[in-house]
């Protein structure tokens, strides 16, 4: 029998897999310019999927688990959680939206020269590279860390990653920490409470796409926000908490899901609580 393995040795494995994954990243990058007729952020997304499932395989392989043990193996119903993850996603855009508008005094104008065109390259670019941050964090690194470190010790530290990554990638301290940070403690919470990645890339993806349709990324999207003046500090006070605050209330959901409070509502659509990280 082979004997389990060390601390060390788990935190080791998921190092090489999250840098490996990172490299992936950065060789995506120059490989898209190589294709201009398709979007970059759709060519890295997938590219770096690909790399980030490849990965995948080879350390499990190389531990002697399955997909399974990490949440990976697609099943029946991972098609329907990952609706059920985008229909949450887009519910916390609303929500966030709906408190901007009332508390930060911004409102939504619709955006010129943005059709159905644009918005389904949009979405499959979020949604693959939703595919790749999962993979990348919380799948095998996650999942392999949280029954020898605890739940919380492994999700801050991929969280802590996660934000580094994004400062790499041109993101303040502030907003690496306070979003992509924070983003990350929910899409991890989702991971191990349904003990697959089908929900949290549902989840990510919605939330990057719904956030892109209003006009929160640095390309345009369907709507642009418009702040009434002399509210600017306000407004970004505002998104910053309330993104913070339901982010929160949405982990805490996932969490009690997976202590399995949830059993007794009847919410089988997002699958059996997890019982197998600490």
């Amino acid at each position: 029998m082979q004997p389990s393995p060390s601390r060390a040795q788990i935190a080791l494995g998921a190092s090489i897999f999250i840098v490996a994954c990172a490299l992936a990243l950065t060789v995506a990058g120059p490989l898209s310019r190589q294709v201009p007729q398709f979007s970059p952020g759709l060519v890295i997304g997938t590219i770096s999927t690909l790399f980030s499932a490849a990965l995948t395989l080879l350390f499990v392989r190389w531990d002697g688990i399955s997909l399974a043990d990490i949440g990976a193996l697609p099943e029946s119903g991972s098609a329907h959680r990952l609706a059920v993850g985008f229909a949450i996603g887009l519910l916390l855009v609303a929500l966030h939206s709906s408190l901007q508008a009332a508390l930060g005094h911004v409102h939504w104008v619709r955006a010129p020269d943005v059709g159905l065109a644009a918005v389904s390259v949009s979405l499959l670019t979020y949604l693959a590279l939703a595919c790749r941050e999962e993979l990348a964090f919380h799948g095998y690194p996650l999942r392999r860390t949280a029954p020898r470190f605890g739940l919380w010790t492994a999700q801050l530290l991929v969280a802590a990653v996660f934000a580094v990554e994004h400062v790499l990638g041109g993101w303040t301290w502030l907003d690496a920490i306070a979003g992509a940070g924070i983003g990350s403690i929910l899409f991890g919470m989702g991971s191990l409470a349904t003990r697959g990645l089908a929900v949290p890339i549902g989840l990510h993806a919605a939330w990057n796409f719904g956030d892109w349709l209003r006009g929160g990324k640095d390309s345009s999207g369907v709507w642009a926000p418009v702040v009434e003046a002399g509210f600017e500090d306000n407004a970004r006070r505002v998104g910053r908490l309330s993104y913070g605050a339901l982010f929160l209330a949405a982990t805490l959901f996932f969490w009690l899901w997976r202590r399995g409070l949830s059993r007794k509502a009847g919410l089988p659509w997002l699958g059996t609580p997890g019982a197998d990280v600490a």
